[in-house]
């Protein structure tokens, strides 16, 4: 069988829309919940009081995550809506023109004048506004804009991650609480940094230390602070 029809190509570009709201939501998930929960432990309140609150952090981050998520994609999608019926009414005013701008758009990638010419023309009689949205406008079916999709990731991924140290404040006694929290939290970090580094295509090491660092940086200020907290009430 020759290669040709054998070859397929599977760019990661094309997760990055979901990819960078799930590894957010489960990352911010996980950090946001854990601090809380270190930080209403380190104040010396009960383990009921503590699960309370675990779990009133989860269903507000959560919620948070999807509103902000769905917000601000949104006005990205808007935007995009926007420059694609500016860029239709040109190439109905004026297609000459828009012609010759996706020429020298081509012309200063590389293509000789005759080519890129050549190129625009064929583009434009098969997909006019699709060629310029992605030549000229940068935006493609892999990079669009999807509300619905990045809230529903964002405040799923939220939620399995406040999930861990929710678990620890069940199972594990009072007296290992914070410990137990800061331990199993970190493992779960440096995981999701693993493994968003590796369906991202980047370097997995790298990633799992700088989401390692920084939970713990949010754990300890929180920790500190409910500490801080417990002892003037």
């Amino acid at each position: 069988m020759p290669r040709s029809t054998r070859h397929i190509e599977r760019h990661l570009i094309a997760r990055i829309g979901w990819l960078r709201a799930a590894v957010l939501g489960a990352n911010d998930g996980l950090v946001s919940t854990a601090s809380l929960i270190v930080g209403v432990a380190a104040a010396a309140a009960r383990p009921a009081d503590v699960l309370v609150a675990g779990v009133a952090g989860l269903v507000a981050g959560a919620m948070s995550m999807a509103a902000g998520e769905y917000v601000s994609v949104s006005s990205q999608a808007d935007t995009e809506a926007a420059d694609l019926a500016r860029e239709t009414a040109e190439l109905r005013d004026d297609p000459d023109a828009e012609h010759e701008e996706l020429v020298g758009i081509y012309v200063r990638r590389g293509l000789d004048a005759q080519t890129a010419r050549s190129v625009a023309a064929q583009l434009m009689r098969k997909d006019a506004l699709g060629a310029h949205a992605r030549d000229e406008l940068g935006v493609s079916e892999a990079t669009t804009a999807r509300p619905i999709q990045a809230a529903i990731a964002s405040a799923g991924s939220f939620a399995v991650g406040a999930v861990t140290p929710l678990l620890v404040v069940i199972l594990i006694p009072a007296g290992l609480l914070v410990p137990a929290v800061v331990l199993i939290s970190t493992a779960g970090l440096a995981s999701l940094g693993f493994v968003g580094a590796l369906a991202g295509g980047a370097r997995p090491w790298r990633a799992t230390l700088r989401v390692t660092f920084w939970g713990l940086v949010a754990m300890g200020v929180t920790a500190g602070v409910g500490r801080l907290v417990g002892v003037a009430v």
